[in-house]
């Protein structure tokens, strides 16, 4: 099983440097893997009292039947995982507001190979890393998955994102979400993230709404944030290269535009 060395954040003890108030529906952050997770993670924990986060896992569908308690309305809480579609996910989530974040395909590509290629994440795929393979072979790794090994990423967005669609999950696309809570002080802004957090049945935004979105927006309190990864990847590219650009679109016709990236939102 692959293993993921993280430094811890400190954010569970500034949660309480806020007023809280209680959540009355279970919420669920699913996410494609890679796609700014503990980005999103990391501003809703300051939103929600401690006692109503669920962290006894980060939820994937193995071992979703051991965690059901997380989606118990009598007993609302927060929780995130990367739970893709299935039966028994939907019956699970039914009870619960469920929020979807994911990434364009474009960086999601690098993202992936950023993280393989990291101290950070150890597993069977150690081999690739110290310059094993080209910049160029490892990023078509991450388009094309690697035999028996990693899945490609037409699986992954189809079963963790795509699937989900249509369904009533509230669509969050990364650059959408780092941009504004980048850039705090606008109309915008503050249209944006009363619409999100009202997603997680979160309500009316609190007045300094702004001061937690800052906090857990924070690059440090993110262990899988680029420069907090262990290990180098300096070789690849700040963009993807337009043959991999032509690669994702032969690997997934048509899936940034469903997305809503370089076509209309859906």
């Amino acid at each position: 099983m692959p293993h993921i060395q993280m430094k811890a954040d400190t954010l569970d003890a500034r949660n309480g440097d806020f007023v809280q108030t209680p959540l009355r529906q279970p919420a669920f952050l699913n996410s494609v893997p890679k796609s700014g997770t503990h980005l999103l993670r990391n501003i809703v924990r300051l939103f929600v009292p401690l006692d109503q986060h669920y962290t006894a896992a980060f939820i994937q569908y193995p071992i979703l039947s051991r965690h059901k308690a997380a989606f118990d309305p009598a007993d609302p809480k927060l929780s995130w995982g990367h739970l893709l579609f299935s039966d028994l996910s939907a019956i699970a989530l039914k009870p619960a507001r469920h929020v979807l974040l994911v990434r364009d395909p474009h960086d999601w590509v690098l993202a992936r190979a950023r993280f393989f290629l990291s101290d950070t994440f150890q597993a069977e795929l150690d081999h690739l890393k110290k310059g094993a393979v080209s910049t160029s072979e490892m990023l078509n790794m991450m388009i094309f998955g690697i035999h028996g090994k990693a899945p490609s990423m037409l699986d992954i967005y189809t079963h963790n994102a795509v699937s989900w669609l249509g369904t009533g999950a509230h669509l969050v696309r990364y650059e959408e979400l780092a941009a504004h809570a980048a850039d705090l002080d606008t109309p915008a802004a503050h249209a944006y993230f009363a619409r999100l957090l009202d997603a997680f049945g979160i309500g009316e935004l609190p007045g300094d709404w702004r001061a937690r979105v800052r906090t857990g927006a924070d690059r440090d309190q993110s262990g899988t944030a680029r420069e907090n990864l262990a290990g180098s990847a300096a070789d690849l590219p700040a963009t993807l290269p337009d043959a991999q650009k032509r690669l994702v679109e032969f690997a997934a016709p048509g899936l940034r535009s469903l997305l809503g990236y370089g076509g209309p939102a859906f």
